[in-house]
């Protein structure tokens, strides 16, 4: 497909993207896609915030039209369940979603999409997927997590297959994937080819949208649709059903409420606006429920059999400037999430709690002269937003919270980190992991410095040679955990892009105060 048929495809309407996918990467032709007689899935589908009875279908067409949902046990769809969901209109640009209930627990499910022409006389053409409700046995999980994608100017590479690591990903055949933020860059404008030092040329596929930075809904929009051009994304997507969260460059890098933009690309400089629009993108492009987020946002919990529960953070929207001024309390969940966080642990009896953060705890993230993050970079009593994450952490050691396991991506690069009291500033908070997977298809960078405010240990790490290395090198990753049904070990696996295993450990439930 020539560059002049690509843009050309692109100004005709929204099926464009869709066929833009197939011409570049496989697939269908773009002449077998573009359709004028029925409707147009053009980005896949996926399923999301699954529970023990039901999960979000979400799809999206190419013209106003009525998405239908059809669910069954097995693939031929014998006996399937059909449901009407929401119109597909421009509203919601082009996308809908369905929560199916009174499902099977812990079954495989294989569901169909179609969309239905307004007058009812034609039917797009169909399109499949499959997930797993949550066990309500003491069945074995398989649980991924990573984050990161198409950031640093590595889009997707038609050469290499595009986004491989979500094929790779695919291979382990998880039960859940945890996408743990930055699941777009709309501040990362591409570029068709990105010549590296050695001199190998990389070559980006690129739409109007990934071609300046996001700012308005339609391009806030462009951002998730450019992801979703990929097959292996799609594939993914289709296979397992996800929990997603958001970090800063769904909106823009380093982004706190209230912030005044003062960067030349940016024609509008208020944050706040900014970050409306990349919300609601967001929500549209993801088999999210809004119903499940405590305040409609983001922040939600789950439970995944006895043995998991999933807390999903927004560290974004409640989050205080950043500065280096850590003589007084920081917010970085903000005292509602806070509360709700603890108190959900304490509630849980799981036992696992895996807490899905978009920043990690320990790792100093800067932002110029200010900090970005939770830590601060100094040793000595928590400061600044460490104050609220101390909060956290002794609360849960005094009700006596037991297996909390912290997930993150963000820093583009894999670590796993143990804290402990004995070694930190603090004493009155337990002993606890925080494992670090990323990115899935970005530049790669790292290691972070680790602040000894709460007492980090580098027990692994995997990180490039040197900043923004490309996904050409190996440094992408994700991470897995495998839980045993039967007596609830944790094992922990921290893979690379091709799902080769760099480190491992087992973890056994702790039942008394403190260990390892």
């Amino acid at each position: 497909m020539t560059e002049q048929t690509r843009r050309t495809l692109l100004k005709t309407g929204i099926v464009t993207a869709g066929a833009l996918a197939a011409g570049a990467l496989g697939g269908p032709t773009a002449a077998a896609l573009v359709r004028r007689d029925r409707p147009v899935l053009t980005h896949g589908v996926q399923a999301g915030d699954v529970t023990a009875d039901s999960a979000i279908i979400w799809t999206r067409a190419d013209r106003p039209s009525r998405m239908i949902v059809e669910v069954a046990r097995d693939e031929r769809f014998a006996h399937a369940r059909r449901l009407t969901g929401p119109l597909l209109t421009p509203g919601t640009g082009g996308t809908g979603k369905l929560r199916v209930p009174a499902l099977p627990a812990g079954a495989e499910l294989h569901y169909r999409v179609t969309a239905e022409s307004l007058d009812g006389r034609a039917v797009s053409e169909p399109l499949t997927g499959r997930f797993r409700t949550v066990p309500a046995g003491r069945s074995d999980v398989r649980i991924l997590w990573s984050g990161d994608v198409a950031g640093q100017g590595w889009g997707i590479n038609p050469d290499l297959g595009g986004m491989t690591a979500y094929a790779a990903m695919a291979a382990r055949e998880p039960d859940l994937f945890l996408h743990s933020g930055d699941t777009v860059y709309a501040d990362g404008p591409l570029k068709e080819t990105v010549t590296l030092a050695d001199g190998r040329v990389w070559r980006n596929i690129v739409t109007p949208e990934k071609s300046k930075v996001a700012e308005t809904l339609d391009e806030y929009r462009g951002q998730f649709a450019y992801n979703l051009l990929d097959e292996n994304v799609r594939a993914f997507a289709a296979s397992v059903a996800s929990y997603v969260q958001w970090d800063d460059h769904e909106v823009l890098n380093n982004w706190y409420p209230g912030e005044i933009l003062d960067l030349p690309q940016y024609t509008e400089k208020r944050v706040d606006v900014l970050a409306q629009r990349a919300f609601q993108a967001f929500h549209e492009w993801h088999p999210i429920d809004a119903k499940r987020a405590v305040d409609g946002r983001v922040f939600r919990s789950f439970r995944y059999g006895p043995h998991v529960e999933v807390f999903v953070l927004d560290m974004r929207t409640y989050k205080d400037a950043n500065t280096s001024d850590v003589t007084r309390p920081g917010s970085i969940l903000g005292e509602r999430q806070a509360r709700w966080l603890v108190d959900g642990l304490a509630r849980s009896t799981a036992t696992w709690k895996l807490v899905q953060a978009d920043l990690p705890i320990g790792l100093v993230v800067p932002d110029g002269k200010d900090i970005e993050g939770v830590a601060n970079g100094l040793a000595g009593a928590p400061g600044g937003r460490e104050s609220e994450l101390a909060w956290v952490l002794r609360e849960i050691a005094h009700r006596r919270v037991r297996n909390v396991v912290w997930l993150t991506a963000d820093v583009h690069y894999t670590a796993a980190h143990h804290y402990s009291p004995d070694r930190a500033a603090i004493g009155d908070f337990d002993p606890f992991w925080e494992f670090v997977s990323g990115p899935l298809h970005a530049g790669a960078f790292g290691p972070n410095k680790l602040d000894p405010t709460f007492g980090p240990e580098a027990v692994f790490v995997h990180a490039p040679p040197a900043p923004n290395t490309s996904p050409m090198d190996g440094f992408q990753h994700f991470g897995e955990l495998n839980v045993d049904g039967a007596g609830g070990e944790l094992t922990v696996c921290l893979r690379d892009g091709k799902g080769v295993s760099l480190w491992s450990a087992t973890l056994r439930p702790q039942r008394s105060r403190g260990g390892r």
